[in-house]
């Protein structure tokens, strides 16, 4: 983060909080309480906050403090069904495409994973696994591709964090990366569409999953505020 400006450092932060739940759906991002809780102005935590917005966590509105984001079901699957387009057709170009100082970088990566699956936190992997697939994108050698990649990444951050963790397990996490990498290398496109598709099989339903759930406890919760 040394080499982040201090707005990207401040939505990193509140990117983490979104994921934690310590900002949640439809909470509102208090510029002066933010900027204090952090230490810094409002004017970089404004920033920060565009940041977000661009990526669809956070949504901007008129003389009015922003709130987390609340994507609809239907919005999240459209989304799921075009970032996994984007993740195949990367990983089948990378094949063709990738140096081997870019397949030993996604190896480091799996490494890492194996190494600190036990020991941090579910957002911390969480970021280990995307920044995998991010690499995987620009792997493809097409900037256009890695930047459609990336933006969908954004939009999807909280969701695809929510469906991570109730199915977070060693085999998916490591093994299922190791097998995407072991493509790779061998330069097998059939091999990585397989690999990338047991990997990838339950996004979609699961994201759907626990974004349907969150919106059906947001809808009881209010509910009961309106009984008192």
């Amino acid at each position: 983060m040394a080499d982040q400006t201090l707005p990207a450092q401040i939505a990193d932060q509140l990117r983490r909080d979104i994921l934690r739940g310590i900002l949640r759906p439809g909470m509102s991002i208090k510029e002066r309480d933010n900027a204090d809780k952090l230490g810094v102005s409002r004017t970089p935590l404004r920033e920060a906050v565009r940041i977000l917005a661009t990526e669809g966590l956070v949504e901007l509105r008129p003389a009015r403090s922003p709130i987390v984001s609340i994507p609809s079901v239907k919005q999240v699957a459209d989304d799921v069904e075009v970032l996994l387009a984007i993740e195949k057709m990367s990983a089948e170009l990378a094949c063709a495409r990738a140096t081997e100082a870019e397949v030993d970088a996604l190896a480091a990566i799996v490494d890492v994973m194996a190494d600190k699956f036990d020991t941090v936190d579910a957002v911390e992997m969480f970021e280990i696994d995307m920044s995998f697939h991010a690499g995987l994108a620009r792997a493809a050698h097409n900037p256009s591709l890695a930047d459609i990649h990336s933006t969908f990444l954004s939009r999807l951050w909280r969701s695809r964090f929510l469906s991570a963790i109730q199915r977070r397990n060693r085999e998916r996490v490591v093994d299922h990366h190791s097998q995407i990498v072991a493509a790779l290398r061998a330069r097998d496109t059939d091999a990585i569409r397989t690999a990338l598709g047991a990997h990838l099989d339950r996004l979609a339903p699961d994201i759907i999953n626990v974004i349907t759930q969150e919106i059906e406890q947001a809808s009881a919760t209010a509910d009961r505020k309106d009984d008192l």
